[in-house]
This record gives structure tokens, C-alpha cells and sequence, in this order.
């Protein structure tokens, strides 16, 4: 056997390479075998680039997700694909930043309870989406999702948490419906744009608004003590919004919470 660059040619014969992973034979008998190795470099051109707009079954779509390392961010909602914009600091990566602190705050003092950054979740059949952020409970205090062998979220989160700035058709539109239908028990959705923060509790299979109060203050009823200050989150005062949600934590309904997690 002799190794010519990509080909292993056994017997005689000659080979010539027209385009990787391609070969010609020539002067070749009957019983000549050619066993092709296409270079590492390669192999990914051999898949479909992922685009915007694919209609793509989820295997798929991880297939090509999976081989285009350059991409950070893609969902598949109701089959088709969904590519991320570049982020902008304003309308995106800084109220972002802020949603993940105040969440980061409740997660650290709520045992139990766990949160992701833009991890990808496999929700169903037809849909994986990648949300901004993802608050859940550990399948040892009876979650509903779970971490499945490759790392990734598999089933519905408790709550989801999305920032919609170029995205807002999209997130109060196909993904409301498949967050719906998959039983993620709140969802969260701040429309940048239109400085609106919208956080439904799903009741009866469909979404309703969580009642905010006299002083614009919205309470989880799947996260006992996780409360927030819409107004002062939606202009940025950070340090309001931590002050409610430390006084949601010292609360009784949080400490009841933190009780029944200890004994699951």
C-alpha cells in the first residue's frame, strides 16, 4: 500500500487528484481498490453552510450548526432557522448583561435553582432555540428539563428570558407559540425598541401577563422571591432593581421556597 497525499492506493495503478475527495483512475485492472481520505480541511465543505431562512429538521440543523465553528448564535423555531444580527451594545449586550445580574443574584442565593447564558436547548422535534438566558430548576429538586449526554438543555426550562431588539416578530411570534406548546411555565421578553418588558406565566396552556403593581413591580410565581422593578430595569437603574429583588429575597415566600428545595 502507498499514501499519496489524501489517496491510499492499493495494487497498481495510477491516481490522479482532480478536487479534494475526487480522483481519477487511470491504467487501472478489475481488481484495483482505492480507498479515498478527505483532509480534515475539507470535510466541512462537504456540508450545506447553514443560512437564514433554512427549513431544516433538527438533526440537521445541528449537523451544520455543529460545522460552521465561526457562527455563535442560531435558533430552529417551528423548522426554519433563525441566524443572529452583530450585537449592538445598547440594544442588546448591556440590557442583556443586566437581565443575566439580576437573575445571577436570585440563582446564587436559591439553592437548587440554575442559569444559562444563550445555551441551546433542545425543546422539541422541530425547534432548538438558543435564549438570551435560561433560569431552571435541577432535575434533583424535580425540575421539569434536564442535561442530556451532550451537554445541552433537553426539555422546557421554567423560564425563559429573551432580549428583542431587531427579534421582537420572531420572539412574540413562532417562539411564543413553541414555548407555549413545550410547557416553559414564564416566559420574559423586553422589547428594547419599544422600552416594553412583557412576562407571561402560562396558565390553562396559554400565556397571560403577570400582574405588575401600583409601583411597577412584577413578581415570578414559579420563583417565589424573584421580583422586579420594570421601570427602573427598563431605564437602566441597576441598583433599584437589585434593592427589589433583595427584598424579594428576604421575604417569607422565598424562604418557604428555599425550605421545600432543601428537603427534595
Amino acid at each position: 500500500m502507498k499514501r499519496l497525499g489524501a489517496i491510499e492506493l492499493v495494487a497498481n495503478g495510477v491516481i490522479r487528484i482532480l478536487n479534494p475527495g475526487q480522483a481519477i483512475i487511470l491504467n487501472a485492472s478489475p481488481q484495483l481498490t482505492v480507498m479515498v481520505t478527505v483532509p480534515s480541511r475539507y470535510r466541512k465543505l462537504m456540508i450545506p453552510p447553514l443560512e437564514n431562512g433554512d427549513r431544516l429538521s433538527r438533526s440537521e440543523f445541528e449537523r451544520r450548526y455543529g460545522a460552521m465553528t465561526d457562527i455563535k448564535k442560531a435558533d430552529l423555531i417551528e423548522r426554519t432557522v433563525y441566524m443572529a444580527s452583530p450585537l449592538r451594545f445598547e440594544p442588546h449586550a448591556e440590557p442583556h448583561a443586566d437581565v443575566i445580574t439580576w437573575l445571577g443574584l436570585y440563582k446564587a442565593m436559591t439553592p437548587g435553582v440554575r442559569l444559562g447564558d444563550n445555551p441551546t436547548v433542545r425543546l422539541d422535534r422541530d425547534n432548538e432555540p438558543q435564549p438570551d438566558a435560561v433560569l431552571r430548576l435541577d432535575q434533583t429538586v424535580g425540575g421539569q428539563s434536564s442535561i442530556d449526554a451532550d451537554g445541552y438543555v433537553d426539555g422546557a426550562p421554567e423560564f425563559i428570558a429573551e432580549i428583542s431588539a431587531s427579534t421582537a416578530t420572531i420572539d412574540l411570534g413562532d417562539k411564543l407559540r413553541a414555548y407555549r406548546r413545550n410547557g416553559v411555565k414564564e416566559y420574559f421578553v423586553w422589547q428594547v425598541f419599544d422600552e416594553r418588558i412583557d412576562w407571561f406565566q402560562l396558565q390553562d396552556d396559554e400565556y397571560v401577563s403577570l400582574d405588575i403593581d401600583q409601583e411597577s413591580l412584577i413578581r415570578s410565581h414559579v420563583f417565589p422571591g424573584l421580583w422586579l422593578d420594570r421601570n427602573a430595569m427598563l431605564t437602566g437603574n441597576m441598583q433599584q432593581v437589585i434593592t427589589v429583588l433583595q427584598t424579594g429575597l428576604a421575604s417569607s415566600q422565598h424562604q418557604s421556597f428555599v425550605d421545600k428545595l432543601f428537603q427534595a
